[in-house]
């Protein structure tokens, strides 16, 4: 009997207020690195009509730094919000005149000494469990519903950046409803847009041009349906939008961060934070561990979780969920994982190389999914190694071939070959 249910993911665009927000401290984060490789940061930003405020603790290994870095704060959020395309033409925030408030202070010394012991060890920044997730409904290991919400949101901020669609404003809201049936997506539900616009086109225009443009380019031809419908700005007129509108705060869209609802979230934020606090450093390293796992063959699909406590270098907790889908004992799997991969803040400092200012780019858009050369945990480059452990050859490069094969014709041109249909069937 076939299992059919509905799954459904959610996408921000970079313009959001909450978004703006991660940016915003991400943006700091970034400037503290460049500064400092080694400095220590927990940057939060709220917004509100017309004001920023940045609030936080900063440590660095030159007292200079903190009062270089407080006199660039100012002109840090006001050149995030300019280059998102806010400013005093509409309804949102001014870059030029908005308030911008600081509440900036050192590291605790008490954290201090926990993280960095006195024989040089690192210990976790703060206790905490983090998840990562893969599984092969898309060439990237990425849940399919969360990776076409994102998409919709890039494609938005192409053309509202390229001029192609002049009417479009930063702040927009993209959802994806997903028919599954037997565990692999098999249609294309229901689509919806909400985004800032400049009021000039009417009801039927803006959903004309929002569906040819913004998300017919998108959706995977293969799945959509006589049934399947795009929503465009359902609540009505949306004109004042960003901070205006809403407040934003950092941390407030963990689920767009990650896989969209697909797997567990252990409750912590990214955004704002170095990476020897393992909200962060750990979540990236269960992505890549999960990534991995599927990667190499070993099952469709895999939830990794870990756990740590503050001022300990070893997870007090490593856990890999297959959800039934292990082509090996799962328990072989979870011991393979310790002997291949280093779970210490230090370790995965180190082997991710996440002391680069690198983090503006994860704050929209996602975490994970976007195979840039500085997202390191989408490396799957030790496929061969995990799967050596277990005893088993290099993977196969023809499945690898197959998969990527069958993904452009879904994602491509739109019709799916019998050969295809058939080689994804059984894989079930």
């Amino acid at each position: 009997m076939t299992q059919r249910y509905l799954f459904t993911s959610e996408s921000v665009s970079d313009g959001h207020p909450d978004k703006l927000a991660d940016r915003i401290s991400d943006t700091v984060l970034d400037r503290c690195l460049t500064l400092d490789a080694h400095a220590r940061v927990a940057c939060e930003t709220l917004l509100a009509d017309n004001l920023v405020v940045v609030a936080g603790e900063f440590g660095f290994r030159d007292d200079r730094h903190f009062e270089q870095l407080r006199g660039e704060l100012d002109g840090l959020v006001r050149g995030v919000l300019r280059e998102t395309g806010y400013d005093d033409s509409f309804p949102g925030i001014d870059p030029d005149r908005c308030e911008v408030l600081l509440r900036v202070h050192g590291q605790s010394v008490e954290i201090a000494g926990a993280v960095v012991h006195e024989d040089g060890e690192l210990g976790a920044g703060d206790q905490g469990l983090m998840f990562g997730y893969a599984c092969d409904e898309t060439p990237e290991l990425m849940p399919l519903a969360i990776r076409l919400a994102h998409r919709i949101m890039q494609q938005h901020k192409r053309l509202r950046g390229d001029g192609t669609l002049p009417w479009l404003r930063p702040d927009a809201k993209a959802q994806v409803t997903l028919g599954y049936e037997d565990g692999r997506p098999a249609t294309i539900e229901t689509v919806v847009v909400s985004t800032q616009t400049d009021g000039t086109l009417d009801e039927i225009e803006l959903h004309n041009q929002v569906m040819q443009q913004v998300v017919a380019p998108i959706m995977p031809k293969a799945l959509m349906r006589p049934h399947s419908q795009c929503l465009v700005n359902p609540g009505g007129r949306f004109e004042a939008g960003g901070p205006h509108a809403d407040a934003g705060l950092t941390g407030r869209k963990i689920i767009v961060d990650t896989y969209g609802g697909s797997c567990p979230h252990g409750g912590g934020a990214f955004s704002g934070k170095d990476p020897t606090k393992v909200d962060r450093s750990a979540a990236y390293a269960a992505r890549w561990v999960a990534k991995t796992v599927v990667a190499a063959e070993l099952a469709s699909k895999a939830t990794v979780q870990l756990a740590y406590a503050i001022g300990r270098a070893a997870p007090v907790s490593v856990r890999v969920d297959t959800h039934g889908t292990a082509s090996v004992d799962e328990a072989d799997i979870e011991k393979a994982v310790h002997r291949v991969f280093d779970l210490s803040p230090a370790g995965i400092i180190r082997d991710l190389e996440l002391t680069r200012p690198i983090y503006a780019a994860t704050a929209a858009f996602g975490h994970f999914g976007r195979e840039l050369p500085e997202f390191t945990w989408e490396s799957t480059a030790r496929v061969d190694a995990l799967r050596a452990e277990l005893g088993l050859g290099p993977g196969a490069p023809e499945k690898q071939r197959q998969l990527s094969r069958f993904m452009k014709e879904l994602h491509g041109a739109g019709q799916v070959s019998d050969e295809m249909r058939a080689w994804w069937a059984n894989r079930y």
